[in-house]
């Protein structure tokens, strides 16, 4: 007994732990200063028209829903008319004024006008399964719209985050790139030697200068391309803060793929297309069922005043006759099939996503680690070379092209490592 216990506390320690983050939470789009991950997030959800639309239409599906339930109670009807003729022959007025009978001339002497309210109710008592079954859709349509919201999050989401670790990425690359070149500069203010040797130190300044230039010019396209993911006006000023270093996962291939299949908005998607299809199947096969209809009036009529009354309680027994049931219930089991298909390609194409996806971060992670390791060496025999080695010809120069290069790498390693993150949990549907 024991056990279990332990058990079922675990297991609601982890769905708590690994509970997807709701980034919906609103967020002031005032506020643009050292955004962090989580907050740049909910100041993209709120920004996004795509996603803003996703809730909307939930909205819609809900009150459908609503709608639906309403289909349940007695519908009432009140209405008061009041009519005045000139008849050879006996009528019967339209539906819009109640369906009032009227017998010609004479029948009230020489009046020509006839007034009259009533209040009058319907009840279905037995629609063989029709009004359940339009309430299952409307709530199977929901779970879609539903589904459909996360899928429009989870894109969103994922854009950020590429988008977020671009401008850290690019930050830290200019930075490092200007911290190489100021170094540079300083150790060759004056260049020393031949002239040979002169034009490989300012050839490799050069050099040095562009790789600057060009991290700057990457910073200013991150910088874009955040704002563009944050959908905010392209002259607006947005700053970030957060880690850049490797991340890791510790989770294996098939915990992750049960996670795909439990969390995927697609996947979801498609079971309740499966639920509506069958569902369908059932509408179709209720118009083999008659309609039991309960309804009851009340009027007060007449031609002066109001003092005949009518009353009436029916019961009615309506079968629908259509042309096409076949030819439906043939259509509709079509699309299950079609939907049953569809769920089965869905789930093939998360496996296939989740093991690349994986893959992917596998090998950023350790690569990652491997250059992290190669770069505090290079950085720390930097430190003690620009101590006490005397900058003298091009061996300095090209020492820090390598280094350089080195940090370059480490920096892109990261990036490529928290995007691999990024696309991996967008695969499994969950933050890790």
């Amino acid at each position: 007994m024991k056990k279990i216990l332990a058990l079922l506390l675990a297991l609601i320690c982890v769905q708590t732990v690994y509970a997807q983050k709701e980034y919906g939470l609103k967020f002031s789009s005032l506020i643009n200063d050292n955004l962090t991950l989580e907050n740049a997030i909910r100041l993209g959800l709120e920004n996004n028209s795509a996603f803003l639309t996703a809730k909307q239409e939930i909205i819609i599906a809900e009150q459908k829903v609503s709608e639906a339930k309403f289909r349940y109670l007695p519908q009432f009807s009140l209405q008061g008319t009041a009519t005045w003729y000139d008849l050879d022959y006996p009528m019967v007025l339209p539906d819009s004024v109640a369906n009032r009978f009227l017998p010609g001339n004479g029948l009230y002497g020489d009046k020509d006008q006839f007034y009259g309210v009533g209040v009058t109710a319907t009840q279905y008592l037995y629609s063989g399964g029709r009004i359940n079954g339009t309430l299952k859709m409307a709530r199977a349509n929901l779970k879609q719209v539903q589904s459909r919201y996360e899928i429009v999050k989870n894109a969103v989401v994922l854009d950020i985050k590429k988008s977020f670790t671009g401008l850290l990425y690019a930050q830290h690359n200019a930075k490092l790139t200007q911290e190489v070149l100021a170094l540079s500069e300083k150790w060759y203010k004056h260049p020393t030697g031949d002239l040979w040797n002169k034009i490989r130190i300012r050839a490799l300044l050069a050099d040095l200068k562009s790789k600057r230039n060009q991290a700057e010019s990457e910073l200013k396209k991150a910088q874009l391309a955040m704002l563009v993911s944050l959908n905010k006006e392209l002259n607006s000023r947005v700053t970030i803060k957060g880690d850049f270093a490797p991340v890791k996962t510790d989770w294996d291939l098939p915990h992750l793929n049960l996670w795909a299949m439990e969390f995927r908005p697609e996947l979801k998607s498609a079971i309740y297309a499966l639920e509506a299809d069958n569902i369908a199947i059932d509408l179709a096969l209720s118009k083999r069922y008659p309609d039991v209809i309960l309804n009851a009036s009340y009027e007060q009529l007449g031609v002066n005043s109001l003092d005949d009354v009518n009353k009436q309680v029916s019961l009615a027994v309506r079968l629908p006759i259509p042309y096409n049931f076949s030819e439906q219930i043939a259509e509709k089991k079509a699309e299950q099939q079609k939907s049953s298909l569809r769920r089965a390609a869905i789930e093939d194409k998360i496996r296939v996503q989740v093991a690349e996806s994986f893959e992917n971060m596998l090998f950023w992670q350790t690569e990652a680690l491997d250059r992290q390791t190669a770069y505090n060496e290079l950085n720390a025999l930097l430190t003690q070379a620009a101590k006490n080695t005397p900058k003298t010809g091009t061996a300095p120069l090209e020492a820090l092209q390598d280094y350089l290069q080195a940090a370059q790498g480490y920096f892109q390693a990261v990036r490529n490592n928290a995007v691999a993150k990024a696309e991996l949990e967008w695969a499994i549907g969950q933050d890790l």
